[in-house]
């Protein structure tokens, strides 16, 4: 059976960096993503970065560019997610996420994930990051 475990969220000030991790466990696939996604109070859900485990491929959310680097580890299944200058607006839950049958992060795939339409097939519990002075 498929597991997510998130670690490393928390508390910074503005400005400030953390570093997410999900190690995915209990499944065998040869074309999968893992993404981070994002839900803030009163808010949708929102993509904020994928990354192909076959090709290293990636999506990051406008906001999150040359701010958030996402990087994956195919030896234990593991993605990290590198959040640096952060901002009160990056405040929210993030979720671990996998997709399987991806190949690579497509046009296609953009589309959806920009849309909202993109959808996961397990999902981790979350953690929380908090951004505040």
């Amino acid at each position: 059976q498929l597991q997510l475990v998130e670690s490393g969220g928390g508390s910074v000030q503005p400005g400030g960096s953390l570093r997410l991790s999900c190690a995915a466990s209990g499944f065998t696939s040869n074309y999968y993503a893992i993404g981070w996604f994002r839900q803030a109070p009163g808010k949708e859900r929102t993509a904020v970065s994928v990354i192909s485990m076959t090709d290293g491929s990636t999506y990051y959310h406008a906001s999150v560019e040359g701010r958030f680097t996402i990087s994956r580890d195919n030896a234990d299944n593991t993605v990290s997610l590198q959040m640096n200058s952060l901002k009160p607006e990056d405040t929210g839950v993030y979720y671990c996420a996998v997709k399987k049958g991806i190949l690579t992060i497509s046009f296609v795939q953009r589309v959806a994930l920009v849309s909202g339409t993109y959808e996961n097939d397990h999902w981790g519990q979350g953690t929380q990051v908090t951004v505040s002075s």
